[in-house]
């Protein structure tokens, strides 16, 4: 198969493995739908251009059935690979997710730029965000005041009347009888304005190629400025690329300072942005959390309709002022009809210069998302007239043996075979205990008071019976000197493997969870085994696998869902080939945590700053803590690239994924579980004093502590739908809270 690829490129510039494609999506080049993106399981992507379509399909019917990923409730079908923009769309369960915030608007808007062809591999192409603020003047910036606000229903060139009025003018007073009319003469989205926002980034990377890029930016670009969205006086009608709502680097240049650029393109630098500006963190989350907002989630489908949607083009179009350069748009021009070889060059040098307009999704008005306050105080009953003990817990679940609960895994995703909660002791005996739904199914069509009063957790039958205990009990010996923490387990995402690490013979052991057998043996390293991570899994269940050892490294796995086995060679399973080999570590590594979608190993050892690496094995950087910080016993990573790190003594580090101390803290326990929620803006933590607290991650604001239990916490979990909270006790219990991260989100605050 690869053989009849090779034909089709110039040269070979890099090779792939087909085992670690995940997703095929279709492409457009310069408007011509001749391209391909091919994602791989690193989480890195690579684009072709093809000589023509026909060439396109040969390919994807020569790659592996895949289909866009599984992330978007899509068979993995080589047909969703060939489908149209507006047939994904249709065909996925995204948007009915955003609707029920399942998803957050960035999740989506980045789902939409996906279908649509939008892609970090063409700057003509670049992912497109909204501007969502318009006060970049005052010292302090209230979130709760609309007229911070854009109006998203506008197009950005269109926010001001005087330039609408302008716009209008020009479009209904068009003379050139050869080019269809069009309010703007350049786009909201080009390479030229794309990389203006990158180019302390490029600077970065390679200062000497900086200066001559800034000059070629002057020439062909427009300038940008931080008030565009406030008086809409620019000449340029651009949006935001999704970095604005991520990436503090993109702010600072490789002298430290955080620039802006006036209309004039003179620098602007701190001494010149408000208070809650000058800090790249802070601008950056600020913004974010503009983008998450109420105001912005009532508004955001009037926007998807201008990019995306039924008001990018015809009459709606030109109603909405919402009109660019005719050849901006998919199919206005076919560069295989072009004969003239100098006529084309000219034509796709047009093309490159006034941007590409993304593909339609629909041709009728987005619907709205459901409003927050409604989805926020749904009925709780019989909860809601409870105390505050039994508003917060629902349930206390105490297992037959008092050995703590030292591990808890809820994998509670409703396609799930057995959706459960697989809890393991001290004494490594484990339950499969079920999950039923019924927590998460408040507000569902269908639902009715009685479920509510059904517990969500089912105690193993095994376990509660005593029955078939020898089916749920690891037998084989641990080394004696290794204390069994939460790390020393890792749950497969279909809850039917556990694998088990700290054995005296340098091996970490795969179980299965209905028999309890063992069905791998992995050796790799040159001491015991002492930790294990997985990465996040998706619904055909690989994932990564890191272990790490006192002889002072990490391996990194790869786990197959189909074979349910480390390494992806059934016929050797009995020797498989560790991915990468991670080293910088001097002592024993003690916790780590691997992030599939940056791409990122987090390690710490018993001593010493923690280590961030590629899953490659390239290590990036060292997070330093500050002094009497340590010993790394704990990390949680969220996929917005924020790190958490424990460390003894009741000490906190929230790191950037790119090594800056953002906060620091010191509480009064010893912390023995600790967890982010999906946005990454909540951290949970649980100790020996018993207490579950909620934190703000940005800045370790206590924002609600939970009633305390009558015994330590060792390990906790997050339902699939991040409305329950497992803890394991170390008297040998689970208890499940009630838990909303909405509840302490910031505009809520005094709603409660």
């Amino acid at each position: 198969t690869q053989l009849h690829l090779l034909p089709y490129t110039e040269g070979l510039h890099g090779k792939w493995m087909f085992s670690e494609i995940r997703a095929v999506f279709t492409r457009r080049y310069l408007l011509q739908n001749t391209a391909l993106e091919v994602f791989m399981a690193n989480r890195t992507s690579v684009m072709f251009n093809f000589p023509d379509q026909a060439t396109v399909k040969k390919v994807v019917y020569s790659l592996p059935r895949v289909g866009v990923g599984t992330s978007y409730g899509l068979p993995q079908a080589r047909r969703i690979s060939l489908a149209t923009p507006r047939q994904l769309f249709k065909s996925s369960n995204m948007t009915q997710r955003w609707q029920r915030r399942e998803i957050s608007n960035f999740e989506y808007l980045m789902f939409l730029n996906t279908i649509a062809g939008r892609t970090y591999n063409d700057l003509n192409q670049y992912p497109v965000f909204p501007w969502v603020l318009t006060n970049y003047d005052s010292e302090e910036l209230d979130l709760t005041l609309p007229a911070n606000f854009r109006d998203l229903s506008k197009p950005i060139g269109a926010l001001n009347p005087k330039r609408a009025a302008f716009f209008t003018e020009r479009y209904e007073s068009w003379e050139d009888d050869q080019t269809p009319p069009c309010h703007y003469n350049t786009h909201y989205s080009t390479a030229a304005t794309t990389l203006h926002w990158l180019v302390r980034i490029v600077s970065k990377i390679s200062p000497a190629a900086t200066l001559p890029l800034i000059i070629v930016l002057c020439a062909k670009s427009p300038n940008y400025d931080y008030t565009v969205c406030k008086n809409g006086n620019v000449s340029v009608p651009q949006e935001l690329i999704p970095e604005f709502y991520y990436l503090p680097e993109m702010f600072v240049n490789s002298n430290g300072y955080h620039l802006g650029m006036r209309e004039d393109r003179t620098m602007i630098c701190d001494v010149d942005l408000p208070a809650w500006a000058k800090k790249p963190e802070d601008f950056v989350r600020i913004n974010r959390m503009a983008l998450e907002s109420e105001f912005v989630s009532c508004q955001l489908h009037q926007w998807i309709d201008l990019i995306f949607g039924y008001k990018q083009r015809g009459p709606e179009a030109t109603r909405a002022l919402n009109v660019f350069h005719y050849l901006t748009y998919e199919g206005s021009v076919n560069l295989d009809s072009i004969t003239d070889p100098l006529l084309r060059e000219a034509t796709e040098a047009q093309i490159q210069s006034f941007g590409q307009t993304p593909s339609q999704l629909l041709i009728e008005p987005h619907p709205p998302r459901s409003s927050a306050m409604h989805l926020c105080f749904l009925p709780q009953s019989p909860l809601m007239f409870k105390d505050q003990m039994q508003q917060d817990v629902i349930m206390v679940l105490k297992f037959p043996s008092n050995s703590p609960v030292t591990h808890v895994a809820a994998n509670t995703l409703p396609h799930l075979t057995i959706p459960a909660v697989v809890t393991v002791t001290c004494s490594r005996l484990f339950a499969v205990n079920r999950w039923h739904n019924t927590v998460g199914l408040r507000g569902a069509p269908g639902y009715s008071l009685e479920q509510a009063h059904h517990l969500p957790i089912e105690m193993d039958s095994l376990v509660a019976n005593n029955t078939g205990s020898n089916k749920r009990q690891i037998t084989d010996l641990v080394d004696q000197s290794i204390q069994i923490t939460t790390h020393c387990f890792v749950v497969t995402a279909d809850n039917r493997y556990i694998l088990v690490c700290g054995f005296w013979d340098k091996s970490f052991r795969v179980y299965s969870s209905e028999t309890g057998k063992l069905t791998q043996i992995v050796f790799g390293h040159w001491d015991v085994v002492t930790c294990l991570a997985r990465s996040e899994s998706y619904i055909g269940g690989d994932c990564y696998i890191v272990s790490g050892s006192r002889d002072a490294t990490l391996l990194l796995w790869y786990w197959s869902g189909r074979h349910h086995i480390i390494g992806d060679n059934p016929n050797n399973s009995d020797y498989p080939a560790p991915r990468a080999v991670l080293t910088g570590h001097d002592q024993e590594v003690v916790c780590v945590s691997v992030c599939a979608e940056l791409g990122l190993v987090i390690s710490g050892a018993k001593e010493g700053p923690c280590l961030v690496h590629t899953i490659t094995g390239d290590l990036l950087r060292a997070l330093e803590g500050p002094e009497h910080y340590l010993c790394p016993r704990l990390i949680s990573v969220s996929s917005e690239g924020h790190c958490i790190i424990y460390y003894e003594r009741g000490r906190f580090c929230n790191f950037s994924i790119n090594g800056k101390l953002l906060a620091q803290m010191e509480v009064n326990d010893s912390t023995r579980a600790i967890l982010l929620s999906s946005d990454g803006h909540n951290l949970v933590t649980g100790g020996d004093n018993g207490v579950v607290e909620v934190w703000q991650a940005c800045d370790f604001k206590q924002l609600y502590i939970y009633p305390g239990c009558d015994a330590g916490i060792r390990a906790m979990d997050l339902s699939h739908d991040q409305r329950t909270l497992i803890t394991g006790m170390a008297s040998g219990s689970i208890v499940a809270f009630n838990i909303d991260f909405n509840r302490w989100h910031y505009e809520h605050q005094n709603r409660y």
